[in-house]
């Protein structure tokens, strides 16, 4: 049976890029929870985690993952700070196959920090608040079941890397 696949790691780890480029190849739905939440809510993510909070932000996405993972089998993108709230994961891993894209502090930030849409870097300094975060997630990001280093790989060869995986374990 088909397992969903969650992607999960720091912001700007490719989760989306690689996300769409991953459904597109295996023919089915790519849902990006931030985009969803967006929608709803009618604001930028920065501004309901300013309005409303980190931890009424953090039970909406839960609840959208959730709803997610009741539907057909599809590529799903939470954020970032998803998979390092306790219990998520294990909630996640009975229908989902949970793919940690692993890329360093110092990459994430370059490549999140230009969009300023991300809440948990709106600090000083995108690079120490990245590794910050990367302390404090990597040891929830290890319990996915399968690590994919993004370190000089091009989007399309993480999809691809992602596509043989979906294949071998998660029933693709």
């Amino acid at each position: 049976m088909k397992k969903h696949l969650v992607l999960v790691g720091l912001p700007g780890a490719g989760k989306s890029t690689v996300g769409r480029l991953v459904a597109e190849r295996l023919q089915t739905s790519f849902v990006d929870i931030d985009s969803i939440l967006l929608r709803k809510e009618g604001k930028p993510i920065t501004m309901i985690f300013a309005e409303k909070g980190e931890p009424a932000f953090r039970e909406m996405e839960r609840k959208e993952v959730a709803d997610a993972l009741g539907h057909e089998p599809a590529v799903i993108v939470p954020g970032g700070g998803w998979a390092a709230q306790p219990g998520t994961l294990d909630d996640a891993k009975p229908r989902g196959y949970v793919i940690y894209l692993k890329a360093r502090a110092e990459l994430a930030a370059g490549r999140a920090a230009p969009s300023g849409t991300r809440p948990v870097l709106m600090g000083d300094d995108p690079v120490v608040e990245m590794r910050e975060l990367f302390k404090t997630r990597e040891p929830y990001y290890a319990q996915a079941d399968a690590t994919v280093q993004t370190e000089a790989k091009t989007p399309e060869q993480l999809a691809a890397e992602i596509v043989r995986l979906a294949q071998t374990s998660a029933g693709w």
